[in-house]
C-alpha cells in the first residue's frame, strides 16, 4: 500500500482527490499548505506528492523546489496547475516535477497518472529490470533505478532517469517526441513540451557543456537522438587505420 500525500488548500478538492485515491488502494496524507506539506514529507516519506501550484504563502514551485533539494529528491511529483498557466507548467517541470494534470480535472484521471508515474517508478510491482547501460561515462542499473556519471551519483528525476534509460537503448536512433511521450510517459497524447523541457533538464545533468550538447542531439523536424562517442563505440565497430589501402609509393 503506497502513500500518496495531496497538497491542497481547497478543502472540496483535496477531499474528492483523497477519496478517489482511497478506493484505488492508496493511504493519503493530506497538507493545505506548502510548509505543512514538508513537514509531512520529511516525517513520512511519501511515494508521490500531488501537489496543487497555487498554495498559501509558499506556493507549488517552491514546495517543489525544496522537495528535490531535499531527503525526498527522488519522489514523483504530480502537479496541479491552471488550464492557462502554460509558463508555470513548463516551470513546474523544469525545476522537477514529473507530470501534471490541468484543472479542472477528472479525479479518475489523476488516479491514473498517479498509477502510470508509481507503475513507471518501480512502486507499483511493475519494476523495471535488464543489463546495466553504460556510455559515455554514464552509468544506468535499471533494476536500482541508479544512474552515474564516472562514478557520481546523478539526481535524476523518476521521469529523467526513464528518458535518459530508452535514448541510452536506442543510440543514434532519431526518436520523435510523440513516440518518447508514449514510450516514457505512457501518454497516447499530451503537451509535447513536457518532452523538450525534459530533454532541456536532462541535459543539465549530463552534458560536459550543456549549451552545446554532446550526448542528447536534436534532430530538427524529428525530436532527439543519443550519440555514443566514438572512443564508445566497440573496437570492432570502427575501422583501424591500419586497414586503409597504403598509397602507392611514385617510381
Amino acid at each position: 500500500m503506497h502513500t500518496i500525500l495531496v497538497v491542497d488548500d481547497d478543502p472540496t478538492v483535496a477531499e474528492v482527490v483523497t477519496g478517489y485515491l482511497e478506493r484505488a488502494g492508496f493511504t493519503v496524507d493530506r497538507a493545505a499548505d506548502g510548509r505543512q506539506a514538508l513537514r509531512i514529507a520529511a516525517d513520512r516519506l511519501p511515494d508521490l506528492v500531488v501537489l496543487d501550484l497555487m498554495l498559501p504563502g509558499m506556493d507549488g514551485l517552491e514546495v517543489c523546489r525544496r522537495l528535490r533539494a531535499g531527503a525526498s529528491a527522488a519522489v514523483p511529483v504530480i502537479m496541479l496547475t491552471a488550464r492557462g498557466d502554460e509558463d508555470d507548467r513548463i516551470l513546474g517541470l523544469e525545476i522537477g516535477a514529473d507530470d501534471y494534470v490541468t484543472k479542472p480535472f477528472s479525479p479518475r484521471e489523476l488516479v491514473l497518472r498517479v498509477e502510470s508515474v508509481l507503475r513507471r517508478g518501480g512502486t507499483a510491482g511493475d519494476r523495471r529490470t535488464g543489463p546495466e547501460l553504460a556510455a559515455a561515462g554514464i552509468v544506468l542499473d535499471p533494476a536500482a533505478r541508479r544512474a552515474t556519471k564516472d562514478g557520481l551519483e546523478l539526481g535524476l528525476t523518476l521521469r529523467e532517469f526513464d528518458l535518459l534509460a530508452h535514448l541510452m537503448r536506442h543510440p543514434g536512433e532519431a526518436i520523435g517526441r510523440e513516440r518518447l511521450m508514449h514510450d516514457v510517459w505512457g501518454w497516447e497524447f499530451g503537451d509535447l513540451s513536457t518532452v523538450t523541457v525534459h530533454v532541456r533538464r536532462l541535459r543539465g545533468k549530463i552534458e560536459d557543456d550543456p549549451a552545446r550538447p554532446r550526448l542528447i542531439q536534436t534532430v530538427w523536424g524529428v525530436g532527439y537522438r543519443f550519440d555514443v562517442p566514438k572512443e564508445d563505440v566497440p573496437r570492432g565497430d570502427v575501422p583501424k587505420e591500419q586497414d586503409a589501402p597504403l598509397p602507392r609509393e611514385e617510381a
